[in-house]
């Protein structure tokens, strides 16, 4: 490997897995053969992995877009005439540059360098001038915290091609910093050290790790700690969650153990439910179809995270100092049902961050 270049144990991975199944044909052929063909091997390895581990995620793409389509088809030249033409490309030290300036950025950016090779930028807005053409009115973006300073010129790029500038919505993700045992696992790119999320997903869990990511909020930093999110106790918000909805599916099937089966809801006399922790339950249900609605609005499926594990809180609460189950069959009734209700709620809350809900545990 070049002194500078990516050591990552996984190239070295690429390579054996190209030898087994077309030997070593490519041994005496010139570097530039040599390098083209592994590059198109590994490209294609990478994705086919990257795939399979976003859906043992529960991540399906509708479609994936390949950057090498822009050029190819030209459709990074067609954008570059198309700013000329409105005017917001200026020649400067033999580049092309866009005029973010007038959009409200603190520095005009290269498209072209001198080498005439386009830079990213121009390729990302040729990419998303795409989405709008196709039909799309809402572009979300999500980026890492590091593209800060990207934003105001790509919203900016999109009004240069007659765009509203709102339309395109860019979210912002903190960085992840995981932890195992009280300390910082150390990731680094270009030696190929971290941690995949198909290795994270196999030591915690698929719910456990999709829980984790999304309970903060994108302008918060997330701090992973595995060995929490495998841990089976209170702290583990997950398991604090499921495990409520385990203990109301284990009192349903009591009650069908003794022959008995949850009443209609009409039937039941709500005017029982005087306990404080009962009337806390009943707030915090009736929350739940605002709570969506914000998460939908707002962009910001933290909130059902949250939701969730404020609403086991309370059920473990009440559990811990009421009994469901009692002599007096009517308090009994209404209480099943204002259980079962909590049951519906957080499996539907569950679903919806695409966690199951076990009923055992």
């Amino acid at each position: 490997m070049p002194e500078e270049g990516y050591h990552g144990e996984d190239i070295t991975d690429t390579v054996k897995g190209y030898i087994e199944k077309h030997g070593r044909e490519l041994a005496d052929a010139e570097e530039a053969v040599r390098r083209q063909t592994l590059a198109a091997y590994a490209l294609q390895e990478k994705l086919a992995q990257i795939k399979s581990t976003l859906l043992d995620f529960g991540v399906v793409y509708d479609e994936w877009f390949s950057e090498q389509s822009l050029h190819d088809s030209g459709a990074i030249q067609k954008t570059l005439d198309e700013l000329h033409k409105r005017g917001f490309i200026y020649e400067n030290e033999n580049a092309l540059w866009f005029k973010a300036t007038d959009f409200g950025d603190e520095k005009d950016e290269v498209l072209v360098r001198s080498s005439g090779i386009p830079t990213y930028f121009a390729a990302d807005i040729a990419y998303h001038w795409n989405k709008f053409e196709r039909g799309f009115d809402w572009v979300i973006d999500i980026w890492g915290a590091d593209h800060h300073g990207h934003v105001n010129r790509m919203k900016g790029s999109m009004e240069a091609l007659g765009y509203n500038r709102d339309n395109l919505h860019i979210i912002l993700m903190q960085l992840v910093r995981l932890y195992r045992g009280g300390e910082i696992v150390r990731m680094s790119k270009r030696t190929g050290q971290f941690v995949t999320l198909e290795e994270l997903v196999e030591e915690v869990g698929r719910d456990a790790a999709r829980y984790f990511f999304v309970m903060r909020s994108p302008d918060s930093h997330l701090e992973f700690d595995l060995d929490l999110a495998k841990s089976q106790t209170n702290d583990n918000p997950v398991f604090y969650i499921q495990y409520a909805h385990a203990r109301i599916c284990s009192i349903l099937r009591q009650l069908q153990e003794q022959g008995r089966f949850l009443p209609p809801v009409e039937n039941i006399n709500a005017s029982l439910l005087t306990e404080e922790a009962e009337l806390a339950l009943l707030r915090k249900l009736a929350d739940f179809p605002e709570e969506i609605a914000s998460a939908a609005e707002l962009l910001s499926p933290h909130r059902i995270a949250r939701y969730m594990h404020d609403l086991a809180g309370l059920f473990h609460s009440f559990y811990n100092s009421h009994r469901v189950i009692t002599e007096n069959e009517e308090l009994s009734n209404t209480r099943l049902v204002l259980v079962n209700c909590v049951r519906i709620v957080l499996r539907n809350a569950l679903g919806l961050l695409g966690l199951t809900a076990p009923e055992k545990m």
